[in-house]
């Protein structure tokens, strides 16, 4: 990858994930959707997003997430879909499964859907519809159901922290119960609405080796039959993961308002203005903006990621993490033990676990409510 402007040396955008609204009948106290929801009101229309897929074709994407907060809540979804499809892309919806029914998914499979991933909080219904603020548990059991029974290949997901990783076993009991063909443990990634529980989410030392034990003699127990993805917490490694592979490498982003990031985090670092859909096409946006250059490569690093030997191959981390946990977005991932800023990392993770024995407070459920408190708005109860 080059920094030189060429359109040429440039990689090309493969994965474009659609943020099509951050409305959600789910209010999941992990939610990585910016804090500031509320500002997302002027959604893409129709016809804009149409043209999106157009052009992200064009660059060369060929698989597309349809998602939110919860992209079943617009009601031209199936439009859309029947349009990516006749563009070529490999579709995935990515959804809570509340606002879908039968009728829906007939519509999808004839519209073209290639893919249905339906989110779970836990494995019980309490625990799940604590975590989601709403009674859902039944009604993802019925779509699970009947997503197998349309021929989709069933893809379930939990989000793990604190209060359900001490579950794993459960959680793929459930699983292999409702014929799951593959099923991901997503640990919580601490951006968003995460970052801001993250002393309430955050498990300890003991419990994500317990997990992952659990999900190694799981993946050997049910294999051939059920395959199983679980991965060790961020903070709990002392080498960063390939973020996105790396920044503008393969991934695109694209909010409910137009705004297009590197991924779907990104919107949160300072000193950056995200150009839109609106005001520029994708070709510009990905090849020439500022913003999708500013770390692209290598020639951005500082030390220790500059002279690292590993640097083609973690891209010296999260941007985003870096500069949530440190500041700066250039700054080495604090997850690797080369970073300056490891052990300080490593300090508040202890510190997060000991207030499991204290006081916790609270956890603040991702809503528009609690996003206008955020952004300093006042807002009724």
């Amino acid at each position: 990858m080059t920094t030189n402007g060429s359109v040429s040396t440039l990689p090309k955008p493969l994965w474009l994930l659609a943020e099509l609204t951050y409305r959600c009948p789910l209010q999941c106290p992990y939610c990585s959707n910016p804090l500031d929801i509320a500002r997302y009101q002027d959604e893409l229309s129709t016809a804009e997003w149409v043209r999106v897929f157009r052009e992200a074709r064009a660059l060369g994407a060929v698989q597309l997430g349809l998602s939110g907060g919860e992209a079943l809540v617009r009601q031209d979804l199936e439009e859309l879909i029947a349009a990516a499809h006749a563009l070529g892309f490999y579709t995935n919806l990515l959804t809570s499964g509340v606002g879908m029914d039968e009728r829906r998914i007939r519509g999808f499979k004839e519209a073209g859907l290639d893919h249905i991933q339906i989110s779970f909080q836990a494995s019980s219904e309490e625990l799940n519809n604590f975590i989601a603020g709403n009674d859902s548990f039944k009604h993802k059991l019925e779509m699970a159901r009947l997503v197998k029974h349309y021929g989709y290949p069933m893809v379930l997901c939990f989000v793990l922290h604190r209060h359900n990783t001490d579950h794993v076993e459960q959680i793929l009991d459930l699983a292999h119960a409702l014929q799951a063909d593959y099923v991901e443990l997503a640990t919580t990634q601490y951006y968003g609405w995460a970052m801001l529980n993250r002393d309430q989410l955050f498990p300890t030392r003991e419990q994500v080796a317990h997990a992952e034990a659990t999900a190694h003699r799981y993946q050997e127990k049910l294999k051939g039959r059920m395959k199983t993805l679980y991965v060790v917490p961020d903070y709990y490694e002392d080498r960063p993961k390939a973020c996105m592979k790396g920044w503008g490498a393969i991934f695109l982003t694209v909010a409910p308002d137009g705004t297009a990031l590197p991924c779907h985090a990104a919107g949160s670092l300072p000193g950056l203005s995200f150009p839109n859909v609106r005001q520029h096409d994708l070709a510009w946006i990905w090849n020439a903006s500022p913003d999708f250059n500013r770390f692209r490569g290598f020639e951005w690093m500082k030390e220790p990621c500059r002279t690292c030997p590993e640097q083609t191959r973690d891209f010296g981390g999260c941007r985003c993490q870096a500069y949530l946990l440190t500041g700066d977005p250039a700054n080495a991932d604090p997850v690797c033990s080369k970073s300056p800023h490891h052990a300080a990392l490593q300090q508040q993770v202890q510190a997060i676990g000991e207030t499991q024995t204290g006081a916790v407070a609270p956890l603040i459920y991702r809503n528009f409510r609690n996003s206008k408190r955020q952004m300093g708005i006042a807002a009724p109860d």
